[in-house]
């Protein structure tokens, strides 16, 4: 990858600012920042700029979402408040102009861009969509069960019928099967460049592209340095959408959320990501920077209990665990407001036919000491909850108030603090008795929140808990498939039934995706994957 420009400029100014605040060192009052130029800063970078790789973290989605193009993608919409999102309705055309969908969906045909090359200049063909297919299921882990949402498991499913056409086929229809292909997994890789790179133990270059780019989407890698800082450099030649306002754009890794959020403030930086929310509830009030908060979609906020540690194998320990969050002090202390409740729901009320639905548990200790007592722990217990200490200023506070209130029914918690960095893998393990956690969705089906982190099948990472309910995977199965609506209601609220009862996980809050940008930085889109699109960003 070629290094960044040395040369002097308005934009290597900026940064000198902030590295100077960083340091603690004098430096010169900056100027805004270039308007073709945009500085994000964040607590964590990505780990491979290639979201295949085994163990890659949540941000190399967002480096694929830039370099990479997808078939298709979303339009977009304005809500009643003024935001703009994307339309989970409506999709639009990216790498393929055009497709088409027989009326039994079961078969899938794409009609690629006969303009559109990768980032070395060579052509994209559909032969490199094909190995880009058989690639995210030959990845196996959280590509693999990504691509299964969507029921393509077999790369006997893609054929590459001439070099700007492209079929799938199903075995039955799957109406998460479209929108599965916008997301940042399905992306089409320059095979031959990757392929140049492969070896006998890596046939599918995964350690090549973990620290190089094979793309062909809006943005190329210009450097990355791990820890530090990536920088993405607008693609002159890309010819999927409209060109992006900004040429060059800069995510910067700072681990103080003091000093983001100072940065910020000073105007040395135009985005600043992940702040706590307490930040956010007080930048917003200030009003001298723009805060968007948007509810996640499918998203919920929660605390995970493992369903195979006792006592957690026991469900009424599980329900009086539940009756005895302090559940308002954690919305006002931890979460500062940044969310809506999911808990106090009316116990006689069915479970609408959606997700996230409210939980009917709420603070009750005499209810959860008789719970205990049924369940033959009248004098409580001994456990353990872990926490992420990359989300230690909610997930730290929180912890306090549950182990504080625990100790009222005899429940003696510890709490054992987990570097970011090994947070996915003790995820992995699960071997955790208590955890904090959430989950968001990246297609907006309820059906889809439960493919992922309840379905004991599946039995994927999120699944914290390892819960296990064949009843229950077999009605999200269903839910997949079925095209009636009455039945399809029917079956989402009785998996609402069946998961709030179980309670392997206890539901806390519907969290706002927050971000905070400089009044001039405009087109701001709230994307189910909640990372920043810059094909879309401008500067007045």
């Amino acid at each position: 990858m070629p290094n960044p420009s040395s040369r002097f400029s308005p934009a290597t100014a900026c940064l000198a600012a902030a590295a100077a605040l960083l340091a603690g060192t004098a430096a010169p009052v900056a100027a805004a920042t270039p308007r073709d130029v945009l500085i994000e800063v964040a607590e964590h970078g990505p780990n491979s700029l290639d979201p295949m790789t085994p163990a890659a973290n949540e941000t190399s989605q967002l480096v694929a979402w830039q370099i990479y193009d997808r078939l298709v993608t979303h339009a977009l919409k304005a809500t009643p408040d003024g935001k703009t999102v994307y339309d989970a309705s409506k999709l639009e055309p990216e790498l393929a102009e055009s497709w088409t969908v027989d009326p039994d969906g079961k078969t899938m045909v794409f009609h690629l861009r006969k303009d559109a090359v990768f980032h070395d200049g060579s052509p994209v063909t559909a032969a490199d969509v094909k190995w880009s297919f058989d690639r995210a299921i030959a990845a196996g882990g959280f590509p693999a069960i990504q691509m299964a949402a969507g029921s393509l498991t077999d790369p006997k499913q893609f054929t590459a019928v001439d070099d700007h056409t492209f079929k799938i086929t199903l075995d039955a229809a799957n109406k998460l099967t479209m929108p599965d292909l916008t997301v940042p997994v399905p992306d089409i890789m320059n095979a031959k460049l990757a392929l140049s790179h492969a070896t006998a133990e890596d046939p599918w270059a995964l350690n090549w592209t973990r620290e190089h780019d094979a793309g062909g989407g809006p943005y190329k890698i210009a450097s990355w340095k791990p820890g530090d800082q990536i920088v993405f450099e607008r693609f002159d030649a890309w010819k999927s959408g409209p060109a992006p306002a900004m040429k060059r754009v800069v995510y910067r890794e700072i681990a103080s959320p003091g000093t983001r959020r100072a940065l910020l403030e000073k105007g040395d930086v135009d985005v600043s990501i992940g702040l706590p929310p307490k930040d956010y509830a007080e930048l917003a009030s200030a009003g001298k920077v723009n805060v968007i908060g948007t509810l996640m979609q499918n998203e919920m906020f929660y605390v995970d209990l493992s369903t195979t540690t006792k006592p957690f194998d026991n469900k009424l320990v599980r329900q009086a665990v539940a009756y005895a969050v302090p559940y308002a002090a954690i919305m006002s202390q931890a979460l500062y407001g940044r969310g809506e409740p999911m808990f106090g729901a009316d116990p006689k009320a069915p479970y609408a036919p959606k997700w996230p639905v409210a939980s009917p548990y709420q603070t009750d200790l005499a209810k959860a000491k008789d719970l205990l007592k049924q369940a033959g722990y009248p004098d409580g217990f001994k456990t353990e909850m872990f926490i992420d200490m990359s989300q230690s200023t909610v997930q730290e506070p929180m912890a306090l108030l549950i182990q504080e209130q625990l100790k009222k029914i005899g429940i003696d918690m510890a709490i054992t603090k987990v570097p970011g960095s090994e947070w996915f893998a003790r995820m992995g393990s699960k071997k955790l008795p208590m955890d904090i956690n959430y989950f968001y969705g990246w297609l907006d089906y309820p059906e889809y929140f439960y493919f992922w982190t309840y379905d004991g099948k599946n039995n994927s990472v999120f699944n914290t808990p390892n819960y296990v309910n064949p009843a229950l995977d077999e009605l999200t199965n269903a839910a997949r498939f079925e095209k009636e609506p009455a039945k399809y209601d029917a079956l989402i609220s009785k998996m609402n039934t069946i998961a709030m009862d179980d309670v392997p996980r206890i539901p806390i809050a519907h969290l706002f995706s927050d971000i905070a940008l400089q009044k001039d930085v405009k087109g701001y889109v709230y994307w189910f994957h909640t990372n920043l699109d810059y094909r879309f960003i401008t500067k007045n």
